[in-house]
């Protein structure tokens, strides 16, 4: 009987938000609006499907835990517990990136379902897993670029610098403390710049962004991959990313993480990339060199990804992953 890949990928059920019946309403105007945001969960199964496609490896999506053939290899990617609700076959799953938030939320996972790598994009959020599932129980898969969507575009614009806001915590706080300063450093050198805001966008406004930047600010807390710093750097745009090295998630109390722990805003990433910094002091002293260097085109942030993260190496990891579980 032969071997067959099957990819499980499902979404939460729209829920009302306010009133009864809302979400009805809300999926018609997102209808109107003819802009489709794919979510970064979503985006890591299309990619990883564009991946086998252009390897040439078969795969079935969705398909009904019932037509599960004994000798079938599963992977089922988040959103959330129900990609996995009613298996009740013997076959060994490789599960992740987003059915829990963190691993006290689904603490007995690798008891209820066959489960036999729990996957994660980087080494700082696979510790996590692997600090609460056991040593190995977490293997890690960074999803692949799309390089020749995201690639750079010949254009005779005046290119700005993109400043990329995506606080995930104290907002205000981080507005105030961080990207006001920023804006307010970058105005008072004439240096010209824009701001996008992450879940305010498409991909194809992001990219026509991109297409216009000679470099990207970064700012998030923290990122298990950050498609869209890497998204940059595929069209060949240089990062300077703040990469303060904690993960901040309030939570971190209410799923018992007492002590810091260490995280990455930038998880792929070396000195031909761009550079990083801790803060605004450092940011200040750090960003005209950064700048010297963007204008005299010495960074390679694209080469970076054509080395490390395009959709033909994230999937030949995921083959080395499936070798490793099912034989």
């Amino acid at each position: 009987m032969q071997e067959r890949l099957l990819l499980y990928f499902k979404k939460p059920k729209l829920t009302d938000r306010w009133i009864y019946g809302d979400r009805y309403l809300r999926r018609f105007i997102k209808f109107l609006s003819g802009k489709k945001k794919i979510g970064s969960l979503e985006r890591v199964f299309l990619n990883l499907c564009k991946g086998l496609e252009l390897l040439g490896i078969p795969y079935h999506k969705n398909l009904p835990f019932s037509q599960i053939r004994s000798n079938d290899r599963i992977i089922a990617l988040g959103m959330g517990p129900q990609v996995l609700a009613g298996y009740n076959q013997p076959n060994k799953i490789i599960a992740g990136i987003g059915l829990m938030t963190h691993p006290s939320n689904w603490p007995t996972l690798f008891k209820d379902y066959p489960i036999a790598t729990y996957l994660q994009h980087s080494e700082w959020s696979a510790a996590i897993y692997n600090r609460w599932y056991g040593p190995n129980s977490s293997k890690i898969w960074p999803v692949g670029i799309d390089t020749a969507y995201w690639q750079p575009q010949n254009t005779a614009a005046q290119k700005t610098i993109l400043v990329y806001v995506k606080f995930l915590w104290d907002r205000e706080l981080n507005e105030e403390n961080l990207l006001k300063p920023i804006l307010k450093f970058l105005t008072q050198n004439k240096i010209d710049h824009r701001l996008i805001t992450y879940g305010n966008y498409i991909l194809e406004e992001y990219k026509e962004q991109l297409t216009n930047s000679k470099a990207m600010i970064f700012l998030c807390e923290h990122e298990s991959q950050g498609l869209a710093y890497q998204e940059a750097m595929a069209m060949d745009v240089p990062i300077f990313a703040w990469n303060q090295g904690l993960w901040l998630d309030k939570n971190l109390p209410a799923w018992g993480e007492t002590e810091p722990v260490a995280a990455s805003a930038v998880p792929y990433f070396d000195e031909t990339c761009g550079d990083t910094f801790k803060n605004i002091e450092e940011f200040e002293r750090k960003f005209p060199a950064f700048y010297t260097n963007v204008e005299a085109h010495a960074f390679q942030p694209r080469k970076y990804i054509l080395d490390h993260l395009t959709l033909e190496k994230s999937t030949a990891r995921m083959l080395e992953i499936i070798k490793e579980v099912y034989q």
